[in-house]
């Protein structure tokens, strides 16, 4: 695993399920509500300073999702994508990156194509069980409760930046990157 993990230069997350408990919340007014853990965001955040790179594939498509991505400054937005390869693929081009390069984190049957294609796969521990069978990783975490996090760190620990990482903010080094 931690071979696999060493090659990561991409992680692509689905939303629902992933970076939310895959609830939704409606109000009487119409508005919809969408819960987002902030131990992901902030791995998130940290992983891209490390040179990371981020895409979010969903089947949903709302401002919520955009304005969620925008704070964590990811750029690469796929919305409205009930089946994912497509999108997958534009995004294997966009960095010309090959599988192995990629991890995928997703939480039912329609991530499986992705799943079953890229370098590191992994999914919450709440995920659709008919899938678990087929990743390399099941987080002790649940989706929107840190699973993302966890993969982060999974995958920090694996290519031997973590512990930098960590001595880094202790000593102040603001860039982010490992001195």
């Amino acid at each position: 695993m931690k071979k696999k993990l060493k090659k990561i230069k991409m992680i692509i997350l689905d939303v629902d399920g992933v970076l939310t408990d895959a609830g939704l919340m409606i109000g009487h007014d119409g508005f919809e509500y969408m819960k987002f853990n902030v131990q992901d965001g902030a791995g998130i955040v940290l992983a891209r300073k490390l040179g990371y790179h981020f895409a979010l594939i969903t089947g949903r498509n709302t401002d919520i999702i955009t304005r969620r991505a925008q704070m964590l400054g990811i750029k690469d937005v796929y919305q409205n994508k009930l089946y994912k390869m497509e999108s997958y693929e534009e995004i294997l081009k966009k960095y010309t990156l090959k599988d192995e390069d990629v991890c995928y984190v997703g939480d039912d049957i329609l991530d499986l194509p992705i799943l079953m294609r890229v370098g590191f796969s992994a999914v919450p521990g709440d995920a659709v069980s008919d899938i678990k069978k087929y990743v390399d990783y099941v987080t002790k975490r649940k989706g929107g409760e840190g699973a993302v996090r966890e993969v982060i760190d999974l995958i920090l620990d694996g290519a031997g930046t973590k512990k930098k990482l960590i001595q880094d903010i202790i000593s102040g080094n603001q860039s982010g990157r490992p001195a």
